[in-house]
C-alpha cells in the first residue's frame, strides 16, 4: 500500500519543518520513497531519516538539495513493526519562499 503526502513547510517565521511520515509501530513496510519539489520558484533542502527513541537518528538523505521540479527516488527497506523506528522528513527553505514537496512511499 502506497502512502502519499503533500508537504508544505517552513513558515516565514521558521527556516525548517520536520514531518513524521511513518510513526514508530505503524506496521508499515517501506521499499522506496519518491520526493518531488513541486514549488514553481524555489529549491529546497531535505533530510530523510529514521529515528527510534533512546537509539537516535540515522540519515538516509542529509542536506540534499531538490531543484525546482526535480524528483528524487531512493530505495531502502524499513519494517517498523519489528524495530520501532519512525520515518521523518525535514524541509529547509533556501529563499524567502515556503518549500513544497510531494512524497510517495511504497
Amino acid at each position: 500500500m502506497a502512502l502519499y503526502f503533500n508537504i508544505t513547510g517552513a513558515s516565514s517565521a521558521a527556516a525548517e519543518l520536520t514531518r513524521e511520515l511513518i510513526a514508530p509501530g505503524d506496521d508499515v513496510r517501506v521499499s522506496s520513497i519518491s520526493l518531488t519539489n513541486v514549488h514553481a520558484d524555489t529549491k529546497c533542502t531535505v533530510d530523510l531519516y529514521v529515528e527510534k527513541s533512546l537509539v537516535g537518528k540515522f540519515f538516509l538523505l542529509k542536506t540534499v538539495e531538490l531543484p525546482i521540479g526535480a524528483t528524487l527516488m531512493h530505495g531502502f527497506t524499513l519494517d517498523n513493526k519489528t524495530n520501532g523506528f519512525g520515518l521523518y522528513l525535514k524541509l529547509t527553505k533556501s529563499a524567502s519562499e515556503i518549500p513544497a514537496v510531494d512524497v510517495i512511499i511504497n
